[in-house]
């Protein structure tokens, strides 16, 4: 179950300090990931893409323990699991949000990500485990290609967050831009650039 901690007794500590209220605490970082392995993994086990996608941001991040800690109002919270985010449309047109509790087996990921993402299309109510797990959000702006995108400061969803748009090819091989914001209370650049790394590992490794 989540926990308060105490920031002083954390690795955490000098970023409380300097980064919970400044008035901009947000960084994003930008990278074009290869991932012509999760086309072909997609296409040959018909699998949804962004399912693999997201099923590899998970796994990424639970090898970056900075992830289990995230600052929620004044306090840091540390939680034992992860969850991904995403984005479905739902029957009116509009769009609900839907998380994924983290597996670290493909399939049950998989069995997860359809019975969820299709009950929230179905019920147009979002599901949310933001008070049992750190969530991951993802956005996935499937109309157009894009070369990154800045989230807000909201001063209340502190949450990491990943947007992309959709993967374009390039000769033998498909890349894919995405941003990926985090709040400097919970990460440093360096850990924010080895989870990037991990993602990329992630991906080619499926």
């Amino acid at each position: 179950m989540p926990k308060e901690i105490n920031p002083k007794e954390t690795t955490r500590a000098a970023a409380y300090k300097l980064w919970l209220k400044a008035p901009n605490p947000m960084v994003t970082f930008f990278k074009t990931l290869d991932v012509t392995n999760l086309v072909k993994v997609s296409k040959k086990r018909n699998l949804k893409f962004n399912m693999l996608l997201d099923f590899c941001i998970g796994k990424a991040a639970t090898q970056v323990k900075e992830f289990y800690m995230l600052p929620v109002g004044e306090k840091l919270i540390q939680y034992d699991t992860l969850a991904v985010n995403t984005i479905v449309k739902n029957k009116t047109g509009e769009v609900s949000s839907c998380d994924i509790l983290f597996e670290p087996d493909l399939d049950a990921f998989n069995r997860e990500y359809l019975t969820y993402t299709a009950q929230v299309a179905q019920t147009c109510q979002d599901r949310d485990l933001s008070a049992t797990s750190m969530v991951i959000g993802t956005s996935a702006i499937l109309d157009t290609e894009i070369d990154g995108a800045v989230g807000m400061n909201s001063g209340i969803f502190n949450n990491p967050f990943l947007i992309w748009g959709r993967y374009r090819k390039k000769f033998f091989k498909y890349q894919l831009p995405i941003s990926f914001q985090f709040h400097h209370t919970q990460m440093d650049g360096a850990h924010a650039g080895k989870f990037l790394e991990k993602l990329q590992q992630e991906i080619n490794h499926l």
